[in-house]
């Protein structure tokens, strides 16, 4: 699947095109992974960025529209469940991420990639540990991918309320695993996870 949002850029000639790129989901049991790509304008700072991690739900949701509108170009994309499972999930997080930067409709000047690992592009590329807590451009995508990743957890909690995905968004806490024992296990799970797995292999002995 490619990516699935995009704003093109409407940049002025000489601009230096830098696209931060980030993921959410690497270690849920269920859904897809996201990722996001941003090329922010300095014309148009937004205050308030930071690793999506250390900011609130509130924030986060305030600061994602603000993204969208006054960055000069972003996308968002994901690996799905099904590639997860057949690549493993650092490959589908590499896929995610190039499917974002493609994505964008514009070519960046460089992609800097939150983590040690680099998808394969046809741009100037460099990891930064942490880069989402030290550069703006990173900061921004890491909102867009975790508020997108969130979303997609509380539409699967309306179909599949059971689970209860909007209030642990797939991670496995105690109460996400007492679920999955009581309600086996769903379609959108990732089959390679161990938690899921394990409850797989013990499935007909269990029942």
């Amino acid at each position: 699947m490619n990516a699935d949002l995009f704003m093109p850029a409407a940049a002025g000639s000489g601009l230096v095109l830098v696209c931060g790129v980030d993921e959410a989901g690497r270690g849920p049991l269920c859904g897809p992974v996201v990722a996001a790509a941003v090329i922010l304008d300095p014309a148009r700072p937004i205050e308030g960025l930071n690793d999506s991690k250390k900011l609130s739900e509130r924030a986060r949701e305030r600061l994602a529209p603000l993204i969208r509108e006054r960055a000069l170009a972003w996308a968002i994309a994901e690996a799905s469940v099904e590639e997860i499972d057949r690549l493993n999930i650092l490959h589908a997080t590499m896929l995610a991420m190039q499917r974002a930067v493609l994505g964008l409709g514009q070519a960046p000047t460089q992609v800097l990639i939150d983590g040690n690992r680099c998808p394969t592009l046809p741009y100037p590329t460099l990891a930064i540990v942490k880069g989402d807590a030290t550069q703006p451009a990173i900061s921004a995508a890491s909102i867009l991918a975790k508020t997108a990743r969130d979303e997609s957890m509380r539409v699967l909690d309306a179909l599949w309320p059971q689970y209860g995905l909007a209030a642990h968004k797939g991670y496995p806490t105690v109460a996400h695993l007492q679920a999955l024992h009581e309600h086996g296990v769903a379609d959108f799970y990732r089959r390679s996870f161990a938690p899921v797995r394990r409850l797989l292999e013990n499935a007909p002995q269990s029942r």
